[in-house]
């Protein structure tokens, strides 16, 4: 046997080693994180219909803010920097600390508790990654494979929490370095994705699918209206995304200490809830994207779901965007739909998966969230839709930890963070 073809067995060899170690560990990450995942699955579900079967529980904000302060101060993670963490660690080499994963568990918990307005995407993503990290030092792997253990983890749990295992396994891969895509982590991503989805399921966690009753025509008309609409909801998760990171600021600014400020954001809440007079922008939303579905929205609904938001975030409080951006975009895209009389529950699901483009800069993720939530008859109008709002969104983002590597309008290497 000459030297070139022991050369070709050695490294065919390798590669097929490799192969099988992911899909190992990737395994192993998916069962984990999939526990890990249906369990805070369970007890969002226990603390949201307790918060709706209890209203007053909302008066409790304040307190329930002060008191993520403290777990945070407690276990000296003040600095925290959640999702952001997780994402920079990824293309910076951060270290992220298995203690982010208990901390975000419980402090999602609470602000959903009391009625705080946010999502649970960033517990998932933190969670997943925080675990994953601690499973790739355990396992004794490099800083290279210790990142895609980080991507198989955030995978495992976004796919666990929203049923969504296609567009999860891209996800993480996507949304750390816009425009370069480390296929390198695509079959442990993929693998964990699936396996925590199906433990998921397994132990009976239920997940929001809003099928299309009726898709309109694909025609030039059709495609102009929804264009349009596309081209709305970018600039809606432009100021979306201004707003969260303003909020962030205004509080520091007006609120130097941080239990003064999660006391007083909660109390800004409960006051806003008050004006408002029900409790429909706390908490996730999810009753009323479905809501919007049927054609029912207020004019207003998406621009107090972002303030609601902002204010709760910004305040200190912890959770996600996505939910509350699939919130925004459902209520504007109905109110486009009932505004110009043009397929209100089409416009709907144009509008949620718009804005999550704009807001994540995800395109493929969003395409594929689509499919999975809404069906594929629908995909010409959402592939037009995620075109646009990805390219006219500019480089704006809910993560400041995220990278835009090449631009939206050239082939150009930028490698700037978002704002």
């Amino acid at each position: 046997m000459n030297e070139f073809v022991r050369h070709k067995i050695d490294h065919n060899l390798h590669r097929l080693i490799t192969s099988v170690k992911w899909v190992i560990f990737a395994i192993l990450s998916g069962i984990f994180v999939g526990f890990v995942a249906t369990i805070f699955f369970f007890c969002m579900e226990f603390v949201t219909e307790s918060r709706v079967s209890h209203p007053w529980l909302i008066f409790l904000l304040p307190a329930g803010g002060v008191a993520i302060v403290g777990l945070y101060r407690m276990l000296h993670d003040e600095k925290d920097t959640g999702t952001n963490l997780v994402l920079t660690a990824i293309h910076s080499g951060d270290e992220i600390p298995l203690k982010m994963a208990p901390l975000i568990f419980v402090s999602t918990l609470i602000t959903h508790l009391f009625g705080g307005s946010a999502g649970r995407e960033g517990a998932a993503l933190q969670l997943g990654g925080s675990i994953g990290s601690s499973l790739g030092k355990l396992f004794g792997f490099d800083e290279k494979d210790q990142h895609i253990m980080i991507m198989s983890g955030m995978s495992a749990a976004f796919s666990a929490l929203f049923g969504t295992p296609m567009a999860a396994a891209i996800f993480s891969m996507e949304v750390v370095s816009v425009g370069i895509m480390h296929y390198a982590a695509l079959v442990p991503c993929v693998v964990s994705a699936l396996v925590a989805n199906g433990i998921a399921m397994y132990f009976g966690v239920s997940y929001e699918n809003f099928l299309l009753t009726s898709v309109p025509a694909f025609s030039p008309g059709s495609a102009v209206t929804l264009s349009f609409l596309a081209i709305l909801c970018a600039a809606v998760s432009i100021l979306f995304c201004v707003m969260l990171h303003q909020s962030v600021h205004l509080y520091k600014k007006f609120f130097k200490n941080p239990y003064l400020r999660a006391a007083c954001g909660g109390g800004i809440i409960i006051v806003l809830t008050l004006i408002v007079g029900s409790q429909s922008y706390n908490g996730t939303g999810v009753s009323t994207i479905a809501r919007c579905m049927e054609g029912n929205v207020r004019p207003e609904a998406f621009f107090l779901k972002m303030l609601f938001t902002a204010l709760t975030l910004g305040a200190g409080f912890k959770g996600g965007e996505i939910v509350p951006t699939f919130f925004i975009g459902a209520s504007f895209g109905c109110l486009f739909g009932n505004l110009i009389g043009f397929a209100p529950e089409m416009c709907t699901a144009v509008g949620m998966t718009a804005v999550f483009c704009g807001v994540t800069n995800c395109p493929i993720s969003s395409l594929l969230i689509s499919f999975e939530m809404f069906g594929y008859e629908g995909m010409p109008f959402f592939l037009l839709a995620i075109a646009f709002s990805y390219m006219l969104s500019g480089y704006f983002g809910l993560y400041s930890g995220q990278k835009i590597m090449y631009s939206k309008y050239k082939t150009n290497f930028i490698n700037k963070q978002t704002h």
